[in-house]
């Protein structure tokens, strides 16, 4: 009778339930942990394809023109950013000016070589670093820059001229 009783107790102990847990909860936070690292990486390339865009369209401006926009023009305001590049660069999505983190409908750029976090940077220059206005001093140079995420250096893109 004993043995028929054991039989009959189907299931499995408290000890093979544990082990099964803490299997999974492994297993999900490799997942976790590897998900968020391409996710990390696809933003990065995103912010590398989004200035190559923005450089391809410079150098067409600077073809035409003779000179890069101004800080002015291609600066801190989404507004001004997205008329001028709607006017000057048409073959620009003004998404390239947003980085894959930062907040929508913000096209705006920080003036200067260093970029914040989740946003680009965009300076002009004339020769020898001088400022420029395109008025007084045609722009002859730029620096585009983004912070990838993660570790690593900055993005960095300079002028072809």
């Amino acid at each position: 009778m004993n043995s028929l009783s054991k039989r009959l107790q189907k299931g499995f102990t408290i000890v093979e339930l544990l082990i099964v847990i803490v299997v999974i909860g492994i297993l999900a936070a490799l997942v976790i942990t590897t998900y968020n690292g391409i996710q990390q990486k696809g933003r990065n390339t995103e912010r590398t394809t989004d200035l190559k865009a923005v450089q391809g369209q410079l150098e067409a401006y600077y073809a035409q023109n003779g000179r890069y926009p101004a800080n002015t023009d291609l600066g801190t305001t989404s507004a001004t950013n997205v008329t001028f590049i709607q006017a000057n660069m048409k073959g620009l999505d003004k998404e390239a000016l947003r980085d894959p983190k930062g907040t929508a409908a913000d096209y705006s750029l920080v003036n200067g070589t260093t970029a914040t976090a989740n946003k680009y940077a965009y300076e002009a220059t004339a020769d020898a670093g001088a400022t420029c206005d395109n008025t007084t001093n045609d722009c002859t140079k730029y620096t585009l820059t983004a912070k990838p995420e993660g570790t690593g250096p900055d993005i960095v893109y300079n002028s072809l001229n």
